[in-house]
């Protein structure tokens, strides 16, 4: 698994470069990562998964979306087949980003189905993205929501993750408005949530959320009303892309209360941790890396954490460019990488998204994505870059 990567040279590719120059590229031989988990892991990791889009819907892409289910809980599969669990129906879905609630419900329920069967681990987001955000008059607006979702998916045996509202943003006036409302809703759940603090880089709608967009008093907030329920909190999921403040918040969190690193930057560190502690993962990069996180979670778990970083390392470059500003679009590189490796048979999204980065962005990510070993089927990948440039005019 850790053998040295080798060049293909009778393979390569010319890729488009950001001075419009096209340049020759040579893969590498892919690492030979397991199909399946290999071991017992000492963190809990959940990969938010992305949705396949139906390429062969008579729909209207920017109004209304269409979902390939069986690829969409295949990939669900592959998924728990590698030990990692999975996170449904959040922003890696495209979650309010194209996809919508009864869609989003209706995901839920066919995942917690398959969980069932193929005996993994699934928690689902609850928002109240039903809501038009300009109608919503105020608190009790935004709690009825959230109680709608909730209801609805614990009636299909479904476990929470509390999203972030972006109708609370809108008209919370102060941090007590928060508390009033997480109040509530903690009260009222059957079991133990993940509460997720997405940050405004993933999702504008957000900044000033807990009340203050000065990240230490909004994180005051945060812990306050967390530690506050914490018999209903499993853990919190950080979105911030700013390690030290996740380390902060975690050393603040009542025992029993985990930490989820949602930083797509620092995962690696994060997860491996220090002497005071450590995060659990709730990742969207883990969609496209579940194979290497699968190998190095049961390395960290054998105390090899020279392996666990010799893995993991080459895949911290290709994340980051994938969550590069604006952040938001992302998803546009998770769905790539699962089309390179033959998850799906297309690269079209939800709302169109396929076309959110450029030609040059999607020629890097292959490059990345080959440096870190994760291109299972060279030949495959190569034909399917070939076919996206193509379809872009641009002819290698």
């Amino acid at each position: 698994m850790n053998k040295p990567q080798k060049p293909l040279r009778a393979l390569s590719i010319r890729l488009p470069k950001a001075d419009r120059s096209v340049e020759a590229f040579y893969l590498s031989e892919p690492r030979n990562f397991p199909d399946r988990a290999n071991g017992q892991v000492n963190r809990i990791a959940f990969a938010a998964a992305h949705v396949v889009a139906d390429p062969k819907a008579d729909n209207d892409p920017w109004l209304d979306c269409a979902i390939d289910w069986d690829k969409t809980i295949a990939f669900r599969e592959h998924l728990w087949r590698l030990g990692l669990a999975v996170a449904e129906a959040m922003d890696t879905a495209q979650r309010g980003m194209g996809v919508n609630w009864p869609t989003s419900l209706e995901l839920v329920r066919r995942s917690v189905a398959a969980a069932k069967t193929n005996g993994g681990t699934v928690f689902s987001g609850c928002g109240t993205d039903q809501l038009d955000p300009a109608a919503v008059k105020g608190l009790d607006d935004v709690v009825r929501a959230y109680e709608e979702q909730i209801e609805a998916i614990e009636k299909v045996g479904g476990r929470l993750v509390l999203m972030a509202s972006r109708a609370l943003a809108k008209v919370a006036r102060s941090a007590d408005d928060y508390a009033k409302v997480y109040d509530r809703i903690l009260s009222g759940v059957r079991e133990p949530i993940i509460i997720h603090w997405l940050g405004d880089m993933f999702d504008p709608a957000l900044a000033g959320y807990w009340g203050s967009r000065n990240l230490d008093a909004a994180m005051d907030t945060a812990v306050a009303i967390i530690n506050g329920h914490a018999a209903k909190v499993d853990g919190v999921k950080i979105s911030l892309l700013d390690k030290d403040k996740e380390i902060a918040m975690r050393r603040r969190l009542k025992q029993g209360v985990r930490m989820y690193t949602g930083d797509d930057f620092n995962y690696a560190e994060l997860i491996a941790g220090d002497d005071k502690g450590y995060s659990h993962a709730l990742l969207g990069i883990f969609d496209s890396i579940a194979p290497a996180a699968s190998a190095a979670l049961a390395k960290l778990a054998e105390n090899d954490t020279k392996s666990f970083h010799d893995i993991l390392a080459p895949t911290v470059p290709l994340s980051r460019h994938i969550f590069r500003a604006p952040t938001r679009f992302y998803k546009t590189g998770v769905v790539f990488m699962a089309y390179l490796n033959g998850h799906q048979d297309h690269f079209t999204m939800v709302g169109g998204q396929e076309s959110a980065r450029s030609s040059v962005h999607l020629a890097e990510i292959f490059q990345l994505a080959d440096a870190a070993g994760l291109l299972r089927d060279p030949e495959l990948a190569v034909s399917r870059m070939k076919t996206v440039l193509a379809g872009r005019g641009i002819e290698v």
